[in-house]
């Protein structure tokens, strides 16, 4: 499980070390601020990953859990739901059976 939620978090360059086989939870969902991401930039980010790790070993996930919310996080309980829809929506978009 690797975050890649914001600019700080860098390029997807190092997933070439992720041996052979290995699933990558690609953490592209924030769970600290409020913003919706889209569907159709997280599919953009998910296919920037998938030159360096083939994407049926490739995972979309938020970047953390929601329990920073407590600590003073501005992201209501609606918006957690909403972004966790986000997430199924979009990994059944992109790795449909």
């Amino acid at each position: 499980m690797l975050e890649f939620d914001d600019e700080r978090s860098g390029t997807f360059e190092p997933l070439r070390f992720i041996p052979a086989g290995k699933t990558v939870a690609l953490g592209l969902v924030s769970t600290k601020r409020p913003e919706m991401e889209t569907s159709e930039g997280l599919i953009r980010r998910i296919e920037e990953a998938s030159k360096y790790v083939p994407m049926e070993n490739l995972a979309l996930s938020p970047q953390c859990g929601f329990a920073s919310v407590m600590e003073g996080n501005l992201v209501t309980e609606q918006t957690q739901w909403d972004k966790l829809k986000l997430v199924a929506d979009t990994a059944r978009q992109v790795w449909q059976s």
